[in-house]
């Protein structure tokens, strides 16, 4: 028998959640292939077999939380695994082939997409990838649900009036994934820890909706990335935090550490919840550059590919609750930096102009900031520099 043990899972992380069994007792499995799924509070990780032979006892159950080193379950080599190697022997017998195909998909498939699959009940055999090499994302599986006829949907109606309670009242009681209990501890501490306050101003995003609506065709003809406006609010703020360096910093003990580089959070949804990846040097990279990162890390976010450390370090957050129509919020700090940039949907609004009103896409900006380390008029000053950036984007080139 051999070991499966919870692997390193990177640096300061000591410990994790059984998300999912990926094998049963019993099953076949191959050297290195995914027998479970660990949940830590950033990403998920794929624990795969020691050794080729058969999946046998599972130590742990769904939802315990395991140390790093902790035996979770039992393979015993060879035995059963051999199953798989007369196959090539016997390939020209056409009915074995076949079966031997499904279970080589599924094992290639994500902890998200094998969720997906089994809530869906698609076969994942008829589905064609759009991921990387072809493989098959959530997305692609959630796809083919909803193009599924709909006489196989229709059973489910039925069945839900007999599960129903009398009364019609129910309560549902579900254990927090451990992104959510790290997220919840985090937030409480920043709340506790830093003399946290906010201020906020607005933005006419006039000019950068019609330098988009110029060039976006170009930009992704070029680049192969679509123009967005996260591209245009990363730069500014990398220009603002160079002239305000507070807001770049952090503290650690009695000391004050200011960073001469930015390396900027941006929170991106996963299935799991809100993951903050990081844009490393983004001070040295073009808008091209930060959108096509940025488009990588939503893309990964939704496969449950994103690497923990890219989740790590950070020296600044913008969060954009506007893509959920968010008109206003105070966004928490992200220990140990010292401030977070809350965008925020854009409507029409009436606004002054060489004393005339008229009618502008405006934007509420938020600014949340540690006042341990960053004053009152910094915060403003870095607000406004950054509204200066975005309502005359050629600020952006020659630096001002």
């Amino acid at each position: 028998m051999a070991d499966v043990k919870v692997p390193t899972l990177g640096e300061s992380i000591t410990e994790a959640t059984l998300g999912e069994w990926l094998k049963n007792p019993g099953d076949p499995v191959q050297l290195d292939e995914p027998i479970a799924s660990l949940e830590t509070d950033k990403v998920s990780v794929e624990v795969g077999s020691p050794v080729a032979g058969v999946m046998g006892e599972q130590l742990v159950k769904v939802g315990d939380t395991v140390e790093v080193g902790a035996v979770i379950a039992l393979v015993s080599e060879g035995g059963a695994a051999a199953a798989p190697s007369p196959a090539p022997a016997a390939a020209p017998a056409p009915t074995p082939a076949p079966a031997a195909a499904p279970a080589t998909e599924a094992a290639a498939l994500s902890p998200s997409v094998r969720r997906a699959v089994l809530e869906t009940g698609v076969d994942p055999s008829t589905v064609q990838g759009t991921g990387k090499d072809g493989r098959l994302t959530k997305d692609d599986v959630i796809a083919a649900a909803s193009a599924k006829p709909a006489p196989a949907a229709t059973p489910a109606p039925a069945a839900a009036p007999a599960a129903s309670p009398a009364n019609g009242r129910k309560e549902e009681r579900v254990k927090m994934t451990r992104l959510r209990q790290t997220v919840a501890k985090r937030l409480k501490e920043a709340q506790n820890t830093a003399a946290m306050l906010t201020t906020f101003n607005d933005v006419d995003m006039t000019a950068v909706i019609e330098a988009r609506a110029k060039y976006k065709d170009l930009f992704e003809k070029k680049h192969g990335v679509r123009l967005g406006f996260m591209g245009f609010f990363v730069k500014a703020a990398c220009m603002a935090l160079k002239d305000i360096p507070g807001v770049n910093g952090s503290i650690e003990g009695d000391e004050i550490v200011y960073h001469d580089y930015c390396d900027i959070s941006v929170a991106v949804s996963a299935p799991q919840g809100l993951v903050v990846p990081v844009i490393r040097d983004a001070e040295t990279l073009s808008v091209a550059g930060i959108e096509r990162t940025i488009g990588d890390f939503g893309k990964r976010a939704k496969d449950g590919t994103l690497k923990m450390e890219e989740m790590k370090g950070g020296t600044f957050t913008i969060s954009n609750g506007g893509v959920f129509g968010s008109l206003m919020s105070t966004p928490i700090i992200n220990p140990p930096q010292s401030a977070v940039l809350g965008l925020h949907r854009i409507e029409d609004r009436p606004v002054v102009r060489d004393g005339q009103i008229v009618i502008r896409p405006m934007m509420y900006l938020a600014l949340s900031y540690d006042h341990r380390l960053v004053d009152g008029r910094e915060a403003v000053t870095f607000l406004v520099t950054l509204k200066n950036a975005i309502e005359d984007p050629t600020r952006l080139l020659i630096d001002l």
